[in-house]
C-alpha cells in the first residue's frame, strides 16, 4: 500500500520522525511486528494538543489530537519499517489525559482510529484500548501507541 499517497489524498503528510521526550527509540522491530512507542500531538515541532479533556478541551478537539498522534505513530514506524509494507495493524493503545469522572475516552481514541481506517483500509481495523490518565507527558491531552504487522 502507498501509505504516502493516501495520505495526501486525504490532504495530509506523513511528518518527520517525532523526535523521542525519553531514552527510548522511536520504533522496535521484531519478525514482523513493530512496535512503535508512544506518540504526542506534535506539530512542526509543538505540542498542538495540551491540557485536560473535560476541562481545557473538549471531546472534538481530543480527538483531532489523537488524529495527530497517529500520523506520528506512521512516522515513527517508518524508524523500523516501510510504512508501505503494513499488512495489518494490531492493536493501537490510547491514553487520553482527563478529569475525573470523564467517560468518553473511547470517542477521542476513535480520532486515531478513525484515521488508521482511512489511510490502511480493511487492514487498518485493529483491536485497541483507550484508557483515562491523570497527567501525560508534556501536559499531552493524548497519547497513542502501536503494534504494526508488516511483511518481509
Amino acid at each position: 500500500m502507498d501509505v504516502a499517497k493516501r495520505l495526501l489524498d486525504l490532504g495530509l503528510k506523513l511528518p518527520p520522525v517525532p523526535k523521542p521526550q525519553g531514552s527510548y527509540i522511536p520504533a522496535v522491530r521484531t519478525g514482523n511486528l513493530v512496535f512503535v512507542a508512544g506518540q504526542l500531538p506534535m506539530r512542526d515541532g509543538q505540542l498542538a494538543c495540551k491540557g485536560k479533556v473535560g476541562r481545557d478541551l473538549d471531546v472534538a478537539q481530543a480527538a483531532e489530537g489523537a488524529r495527530i498522534c497517529f500520523l506520528n505513530l506512521l512516522a515513527a514506524l517508518a524508524f523500523a519499517a516501510d510504512p508501505a509494507k503494513v499488512t495489518r495493524v494490531v492493536r493501537l493503545g490510547g491514553f487520553v489525559q482527563c478529569v475525573d469522572g470523564f467517560g468518553d475516552q473511547p470517542k477521542v481514541i476513535n480520532g486515531a482510529s478513525d484515521l488508521c481506517k482511512e489511510v490502511f483500509g480493511e487492514a487498518g481495523t485493529h483491536a485497541r484500548a483507550a484508557v483515562g490518565v491523570g497527567s501525560l507527558p508534556l501536559d499531552a491531552a493524548v497519547e497513542i501507541d502501536g503494534i504494526f504487522e508488516v511483511a518481509d
